[in-house]
């Protein structure tokens, strides 16, 4: 089976490293790809939104299934260009179409989703620029801290959060009237802030039954002991300890059933992955955001523990028998440590020469922001630049290998947290 893979990131190495474990590959493209990518398959030059370019790839190539790494172009609908053209869609597309993928796309279409479902979520309303002073109501009725989301994709950077309420309402005003994240914030959704520790559960569906993937914990702050502003992430683990057997029937009743349920009930179809962004509140799940793709760096220690074939789980999903298919997960913790560029999350250095990634034997080592020069040399070329994922029988003994790995790798400017995992380990 030839296969096309969309994107560029530390989430799309760890698939592509599975994907071509899979006796089913026959060649694997990915687009655009990164110097870890090109280890697995064949980096190609596309825009992930110029649809009739990739169009054109895909026909040359003879490509028979299309994985959406990325948020973007499913919400741009890239699944619904595939099935409305007549040369395109027997094409299997793996990631939802664009209805669905409003999930993610819209916090609004989101919330009042799970408000139609009875899925366990924070209070909120949404407010558009005519509403300003409406929502500054809402907020004065609201206990500190106050939340306010942009609607739309703003890069993982439209969520603030504040205790002081002035400087709530400014910021509502900032995001609505002075379009603080440009389309993205033409609505605004402001709801309760909820305590408790944060989760990520992930799950293949094929539109009717699903698979609950290895649950995972990120780290989002740039600073230890979760300091300073968020980042894309600075590192994942999966196992979570306190996500047990009790808490994950909770999930499943309360969430993922549900959730799934509740798309077909309203004839929106879904292929791929659901991102179910949790808060675990004394005990109880609750839902922060959906994402309509697989998380990152989550994927970096989730997919390393699918022992199954990955492609056939892919074909499962695209064909409608996932329920047919087996998930065999490796029973060892996985950790991840994201090494970043001098200057990130703001602007940040690039170019970089990276050395000593071969002297890593302990880790996997997922690029995320990597390119070649002429030369052969791996150079820097994003803020998150690799990801360094390790095994071990308990969260420690991952961690270490992890740490220990990321001494070995150098680049000009490398920084990442020593204190992944850290939470995790004091409560067990």
């Amino acid at each position: 089976m030839n296969i096309l893979l969309l994107g560029s990131g530390g989430r799309e190495h760890a698939m592509a490293y599975k994907m071509a474990e899979s006796k089913k590959l026959s060649k694997l493209f990915i687009a655009p790809g990164n110097a870890g990518t090109a280890q697995c398959g064949i980096n190609v030059n596309l825009d992930l939104v110029d649809f009739e370019a990739i169009r054109n790839f895909v026909l040359e190539n003879q490509i028979q299934m299309l994985v959406v790494g990325p948020e973007i172009p499913l919400v741009e609908g890239i699944h619904d260009f595939f099935l409305n053209d007549e040369a395109l869609k027997q094409i299997q597309v793996i990631g939802p179409q664009k209805q669905a993928a409003m999930l993610e796309g819209s916090k609004d279409f989101a919330k009042s989703f799970m408000n139609r479902h009875q899925i366990p979520t924070a209070k909120s309303k949404t407010f558009t620029k005519s509403q300003i002073r409406d929502g500054v109501v809402y907020i004065n009725s609201l206990e500190p801290p106050y939340v306010l989301k942009a609607d739309g994709l703003a890069a993982g950077k439209g969520v603030i959060i504040t205790d002081n309420q002035g400087e709530a309402a400014q910021v509502l005003n900032y995001m609505l009237a002075d379009a603080l994240f440009g389309e993205a914030s033409t609505k605004v959704v402001i709801e309760e802030y909820l305590s408790g520790i944060e989760l990520s559960v992930f799950v293949a569906s094929d539109g009717n039954s699903y698979k609950i993937l290895p649950v995972a914990k990120d780290y989002k702050r740039i600073g230890e002991g979760d300091s300073g502003p968020n980042t894309g992430g600075m590192g994942s683990v999966s196992h979570v300890p306190f996500a047990d057997k009790e808490f994950m029937d909770k999930v499943e009743k309360r969430i993922v059933i549900p959730t799934i349920e509740g798309l077909k009930q309203e004839n929106i179809p879904f292929k791929g992955f659901v991102f179910i962004g949790l808060m675990n509140v004394k005990g109880e799940p609750y839902v922060i955001e959906y994402n309509v793709r697989m998380g990152d760096p989550e994927t970096e220690t989730v997919f390393p523990r699918i022992k199954s074939d990955v492609i056939d789980l892919f074909e499962g999903i695209a064909n409608g028998n996932l329920n047919t298919k087996q998930l065999e997960i490796d029973p060892r913790f996985a950790t991840c440590i994201v090494l970043t560029a001098k200057g990130y999350p703001n602007s940040y250095e690039k170019g970089k020469q990276i050395h000593h990634i071969e002297k890593v034997t302990d880790s996997l080592v997922f690029h995320a922001g990597t390119k070649t020069d002429e030369q052969g040399n791996i150079l820097s070329n994003g803020g998150r630049v690799l990801a360094i994922t390790s095994f071990g029988n308990s969260i420690e003994e991952a961690i270490a290998l992890s740490l220990k790995s990321a001494e070995i790798i150098s680049f000009d400017g490398k920084y990442y947290r020593k204190d992944i995992a850290k939470d995790l380990i004091a409560k067990l």
